[in-house]
């Protein structure tokens, strides 16, 4: 017994020691297998990370895991993913493992999870899932190779489907997918129990009749495989919180598939309606008390190909009815719903939707609406009719709504309206018939997005056959009012299409203030903990310019607020298009002055930008440099002024989230002409500094009117040309630059009248008479450095000194040249005027001669030796004088 014992405990070891070491002894064959298998029936690029085999994870089964399977499609959706899968797992007996190449396997159990399967056909029809290999695979086959799908079980888990046909213009998508079946594929006839939960979206032109709607199906089939038709038994689907349950079936043909199912809601309660609605929004049915019915019935038969689909008919009628949900004040009465979702030839484009009647009542309100949208997959047919009366307070006290802000407001609608999309989307107007008004009075809107409430206390519209009329249309925010009136080219373009609003307007103020409308923004703290550049300043207000408008704006305000600013009597054109404001013609008060400009700005772009042409005429200089940083910016110097300005500017950069100008990205130039102006030096540290170092003159004093300065400016930098300005009667030019920073570097000449420097040259400007000092003038070079806060002030008084030294030297070498030739002229005239005196003396004419000679040449010396003097200041002159003596 012991030794039959030790002998079974060996098999078994054995046997176990086989079992553990069949996946690595197979893994490379099994590998090649799926491999080589793959390669024979798909056209596609199909990869894997790892196959992994176990014995003992569904034991007695073997279980074959595929990680990771990619499949990528060839021509002609070269390159696009059909599916990819994180695991694909096969459970087979291992018999199945051993079998040759050749031969048919049976697979057990199929798990898929974690899929993504996205199929597409192109406009051709062209499908990107057709990717057998002729020839090569069958469902089931006992002589070739390949597998037996003979499963009892299959699991789809947290998946996903996509599916696009570009020929028919219809997007499906199946979300959070998990699916489970039961059933005996191996028999001709079976029944097949399938559990399914999936979030489902369906679109087709554009029109999204699905988003993620919850889909439940719990149903049984029969399974008839050798005529492949599939018959539903007990079954019943949830779509959100609406039951149906279907009956018919579907049959897979050679050319086409054939369907004929129809399908009727359980029961004919009214909250069948309210289960319609996404669950999130239909809360707590079972308790809401409703009277009247609810059905929704119909049915889908014929033949599906590449040119029928279906001819259906899909009823949804209600009649006086009422709900009523018991933690809300109101109650919906009198609804009545007739609609009908049809399409009787199997043409697509022949699907229609009709509205019959779809009325309510809240309280005394009663609204109606009525239509048909016909041709839904292609040039789209759409007529309305709206009338009634809607307190939009009243629906949130109705039904169980949860919004970001209150409805409120009352609307009242009298209209109908006939279009067809394609005339929309060209733009063709002409197309679109419409008549009647709406209006919508007390109506307020709050929003985190925006810092004050606005109201709006009345709206009307006027629908025309081609146009929008809006009238009277009057809101108020924080301190703005605004009153606007005006035309709409294209509202149901813009109501049913992804259009811009597009439209002319008046819109007038008595007070508009653009802080009103500045979006306060959250600094996070990573821009907390970083030093904000100028383009990112976090927690700054930002104002960003309607994408969806392209409107033409008249506007006039009589009064302005934008910061600190307050503009008055304001008018002008505002063209929004873009992200761009564009501003023409634009004219305000300000600064007891006026303001022109011209420009635009957008906030298309990540950082905002601006290009402006800005005229200011005989504005207060006080008041400008107070409340303008640019002007404080371009001449900081003349806020010591008190006067008045006129400017032109030309400027170009980008701007921060509240509007506000990057100094240092601006670009532009600017001519500035001072009509008159006092100066008081005390108001700026350069002045004081200024009028402390030049003793002799008086800042007081200086005489700015007429002045007119030209100044560009570029990365900061402002560059001031050359201009000229008087200081009582001393001349001054000046020049230079200056960075938004506040560091300069200016050179300033002064022409100063000779006596001012006469302490520095000492005696010899006492050579000059009063008249010479006066009139006789000298440059003054100033070099100024440093900051506008902190100035250096470097006075070249050497230069001057030297200067007017060499001009008196000059001077005085003309006054003696001068002398010496008139000396010369009076000795001259003066021989032959002096006969007379001479008469009592006689002397030969040899002696006259001499004479003459004689006087004329000391007359030369002399002269001589006073010019040399005056050069030399005199030193020479007075050793002679010593020596003679």
């Amino acid at each position: 017994m012991k030794k039959f014992l030790k002998i079974l405990g060996i098999v078994l070891g054995v046997i176990l020691l086989i079992l553990f070491l069949t996946p690595f002894l197979f893994e490379k064959q099994l590998k090649d297998l799926v491999q080589e298998t793959i390669n024979k029936n798909v056209n596609a690029t199909v990869t894997f990370e790892d196959i992994d085999l176990s014995i003992f994870r569904n034991f007695p089964d073997a279980t074959l895991a595929i990680q990771n399977l990619k499949i990528i499609n060839n021509a002609p959706f070269e390159g696009d993913t059909l599916a990819l899968s994180e695991e694909v797992t096969l459970q087979m007996s291992l018999a199945e493992l051993f079998k040759g190449g050749d031969e048919p396997k049976k697979v057990d159990a199929l798990k898929i999870d974690n899929t993504f399967l996205n199929i597409a056909i192109d406009t051709l029809g062209n499908s990107n899932y057709d990717i057998a290999i002729q020839d090569t695979i069958s469902t089931k086959t006992s002589e070739g190779g390949g597998f037996s799908f003979d499963v009892d079980h299959y699991e789809i888990n947290n998946s996903r489907v996509k599916y696009v046909d570009k020929g028919s213009k219809m997007a499906f998508l199946v979300e959070d997918l998990n699916h489970r079946g039961t059933g005996d594929f191996s028999a001709s006839t079976s029944t097949l129990s399938t559990y399914s939960t999936a979030l489902v979206s369906f679109e087709m032109d554009s029109v999204n009749y699905l988003n993620r709607n919850k889909l439940k199906l719990e149903a049984d089939f029969e399974m008839d495989l050798e005529k492949q038709k599939y018959t539903f038994l007990e079954n019943e689907a949830l779509i959100n919180q609406l039951p149906l349950t279907f009956d018919g079936y579907v049959q897979v043909n050679e050319d086409n598939n054939e369907v004929d199912i129809s399908f009727k809601t359980p029961t004919s309660s009214f909250k069948n309606f309210l289960a319609v609605m996404p669950e999130e929004y239909a809360k707590n049915i079972e308790n809401v008390e409703t009277t009247g019915d609810f059905v929704v019935d119909g049915f889908i038969r014929g033949i599906v190909d590449e040119t029928y689909i279906p001819k259906m008919e899909i009823n949804i009628v209600s009649n006086n009815a009422a709900f009523k949900y018991p933690d809300l004040p109101k109650a919906v009465k009198d609804i009545d719903i007739a609609a009908v979702l049809k399409n009787d030839t199997g043409l697509v484009e022949d699907t229609y939707l009709n509205i019959d009647k779809l009325n309510f009542r809240i309280d005394e309100d009663a609204f109606r609406a009525s239509g048909s949208i016909k041709n839904l997959t292609e040039n789209m047919l759409v007529n309305l009719a709206l009338q009634g009366t809607i307190n939009l307070a009243n629906i949130t006290r109705a039904y169980p709504l949860d919004l970001e802000q209150d409805l409120n407001g009352i609307v009242t609608a009298d209209l109908t309206t006939s279009f067809d999309m394609n005339s929309l989307e060209k733009e063709q107007y002409q197309n679109v018939k419409s008549s009647g008004t709406a209006v919508i009075r007390d109506f307020s809107y709050t929003s985190p997005e925006i810092p004050n409430e606005i109201k709006l206390s009345t709206a009307n519209l006027k629908f025309n056959p081609t146009t929008v009329s809006l009238d009277n249309t009057v809101l108020t925010t924080g301190k703005t009012d605004l009153a606007v009136n005006g035309t709409i080219q294209n509202f149901m373009g813009f109501l049913f299409t992804d259009q811009k609003l597009k439209g002319n307007f008046t819109a007038t103020s008595n007070t508009f203030s653009v802080n009103d409308f500045m979006v306060k923004e959250t600094a996070t703290e990573e821009a907390e903990a970083t030093p904000a550049t100028t383009a990112e300043v976090p927690g700054d207000e930002a104002i960003k310019i309607p994408s969806f408008l392209d409107a033409n704006i008249d506007f006039s305000a009589k009064k302005v607020r934008y910061d600190n600013l307050v503009l008055e009597n304001t008018s002008g054109s505002l063209r929004i298009v873009d992200e761009t404001a564009t501003l023409s013609n634009v004219s305000s008060s300000i600064f007891a002055g006026k303001i022109l400009l011209n420009g635009l700005v957008s906030t298309r772009d990540a950082i905002p930008n601006f290009s402006m042409q800005l005229g200011l005429q005989s504005i207060d200089i006080v008041q400008a440099f107070k409340d303008m940083e640019l002007l404080r910016n371009l001449a900081p110097i003349a806020q010591a002024l008190q006067g008045e300005l006129t400017t032109n500017i030309d400027l170009r950069g980008n701007l921060n989230d509240d509007l506000t100008p990057q100094l240092q990205t601006l670009t532009g130039n600017a001519l500035a002409k001072i009509l008159g102006a006092k100066v008081n030096p005390a108001q700026t540290p350069l002045l004081t500094k200024l009028d402390q170092n030049l003793n002799f003159i008086d800042l007081n004093n200086l005489n700015l009117k007429d002045l007119e300065t030209r100044l560009t400016f570029n990365d900061g930098q402002v560059e001031v040309q050359p201009f000229d300005f008087n200081i009582k009667g001393i001349k001054a030019r000046a020049s230079g630059t200056h960075g938004f920073d506040m560091d300069m570097n200016y050179k300033v000449a002064l022409e100063i009248p000779a006596k001012y420097l006469g302490s520095q040259i000492g005696t010899t400007l006492s050579r000059l008479s009063a008249q010479e000092q006066e009139n006789m003038t000298v440059g003054l070079p100033i070099n100024i450095s440093g900051s506008f806060s902190n100035p250096n002030i470097n006075l070249n008084m050497q230069q001057a000194v030297s200067s007017l030294t060499q001009q008196i030297i000059d001077n005085q070498k003309e006054t003696l040249k001068e002398k010496g030739r008139d000396v010369l002229s009076d000795i001259i005239s003066g021989g032959k005027n002096k006969d007379t005196a001479d008469t009592t003396t006689t002397r030969t004419p040899a002696q006259k001669d001499s004479i003459v000679r004689k006087n004329t040449s000391d007359a030369v010396k002399e002269t001589a030796r006073d010019i040399l003097g005056g050069i030399l200041g005199g030193s020479r002159k007075k050793k002679d004088t010593t020596q003679n003596q």
